[in-house]
Parts: structure tokens; C-alpha cells; sequence
């Protein structure tokens, strides 16, 4: 346990450091950037250590992975927030423990995490998932809406009980005109977030960047960058 502390520390040392340089570059506060620590794979110990060393953000992109981890830790003062594609089948756990959803990219999710959201008496918290590589009225590969869906996502959240809206999500696309240029990508998002804050100024939440470009992503004016390798090492293989 205390070599895993060791490494848990020296990992988000690094990671720290380079959000620190990253603010520095980019002209802004260090506050103005969270980082949440992707947990994925990895036991309920490590999310314990990091709360340790100050971490507060989690993030858990499969149910039955993030059920389990959230409640061994129910007495930490944690935010979980839930970032994979999420099966309707699937809400009523999340809306359990979830704190915030990042992958809001449908109506039928909507409809369906506000009823489960009412029924735990829980508020959740909704980002609006864009895919940059879609076609209009499509969803991405890896989950999201298209940008000209943003809007009337936005107004379901916002009327829907038991949910609130808090901003946009995007994961850097690997096709389409922004593949391969993250800080593009970003930009753009935030392009869309200015044209969401204008409708719904509390929905001032971007989401964006990983371990590989979180420093695109702070430059481009991310407000959470979602961590997990850099952190917590590379990923055993599932399966």
C-alpha cells in the first residue's frame, strides 16, 4: 500500500505540474481548472489513496464497475461523475450514486435519468456529450450528440425534474475534420458553450482532454480535464 502511495503521489505530482504550466501558458487561474481522476479498472484502495492526496473527482465509465467502487467509499467525500455511453437499462444504479453524468446525448437518457434521478430524491447533474466527428442528426462512434442536437438536448435537461444542466463534454474525435487536432476540437467546444451559456448561463461546465492533450484543453479553456493513465498507470487489459 505505501509503494502504491508513493506512486499514486509522484503520478499526480507530474500531472499537477503540467496543469500548473498549462494554466501558466494559457493565461489562466490554476483553480480555474479541475481534474478529475478517471478510476476505471482499478480498486476502491486507490480511489481511497487519492482522496488522501487531495483528489476529490472521480470518474467511473461502466456501471458495474462504478456501483461497487462508489459505495465501499461512501464515506469519503467524494464527486463521482459517470463518462461512458449509458444504457437506459442502466440509469436507475447510476442515478444512485452518480453526482454529475457527462454523457447526456439523447432524449430517451434524459426521460429516463430524471425519472430515476425523482425516484433516489437525488439531483444529477448533466453534460451534454458533442461529438465533433458526427453528421447532423447523428451520434458519434464513441457516444455523443451531433452539434446541431445541443440545443434541444439543453432545453430537456433544463425542464426535466431531478436533473440540472451544467455544461458540454467531448472526447478529441478520430475521424472527421478535428481528428488529430485536439486543440481545434476543443476550441470549438467552447465555441458551443458560449452559444449554450447565452441560453442557460449555470451551464458553464466544459469537460474536455485526457491524459495525451489536457494541456490542449486547458488552453483551450476546458473547466475539468478527465485524468486516468497518467495517474493510475496503463491499464491492465479487460477480457
Amino acid at each position: 500500500m505505501t509503494d502504491r502511495r508513493t506512486e499514486l503521489a509522484s503520478n499526480l505530482a507530474s500531472v499537477e505540474e503540467r496543469i500548473v504550466s498549462a494554466c501558466a501558458a494559457a493565461g489562466r487561474k490554476r483553480e480555474e481548472v479541475t481534474l478529475i481522476v478517471v478510476t476505471k479498472t482499478y480498486p476502491a484502495s486507490d480511489v481511497r489513496i487519492l482522496r488522501e492526496l487531495g483528489v476529490r473527482h472521480m470518474a467511473e465509465n461502466r456501471d458495474q464497475d462504478a456501483a461497487p467502487k462508489a459505495a465501499a467509499c461512501a464515506d469519503l467525500d467524494l464527486v463521482w461523475h459517470f463518462v461512458g455511453q449509458l444504457q437506459t437499462n442502466k440509469v436507475r444504479s447510476v442515478a444512485s450514486y452518480a453526482d454529475i453524468v457527462q454523457s447526456i446525448d439523447r432524449i430517451k437518457l434524459v426521460t429516463a435519468l430524471s425519472t430515476a434521478a425523482v425516484r433516489a430524491g437525488r439531483e444529477v447533474g448533466c453534460l451534454i456529450q458533442v461529438a465533433l466527428d458526427a453528421e447532423e442528426g447523428a451520434r458519434g462512434d464513441r457516444g455523443g450528440v451531433a452539434p446541431d442536437g445541443i440545443g434541444e438536448l439543453a432545453a430537456a435537461v433544463d425542464g426535466a425534474p431531478g436533473l440540472r444542466l451544467d455544461g458540454l463534454m467531448t472526447v478529441a474525435p478520430l475521424a472527421g475534420p478535428f481528428a488529430g487536432r485536439q486543440q481545434a476540437a476543443f476550441e470549438r467546444l467552447m465555441e458551443f458553450s458560449s452559444s449554450l451559456r447565452a441560453a442557460h448561463p449555470a451551464a458553464n461546465m466544459v469537460s474536455a482532454g485526457m491524459s495525451a492533450d489536457l494541456e490542449e484543453a486547458v488552453a483551450a479553456g476546458a473547466t475539468h480535464v478527465r485524468v486516468g493513465t497518467a495517474v493510475l498507470g496503463v491499464r491492465p487489459r479487460l477480457g
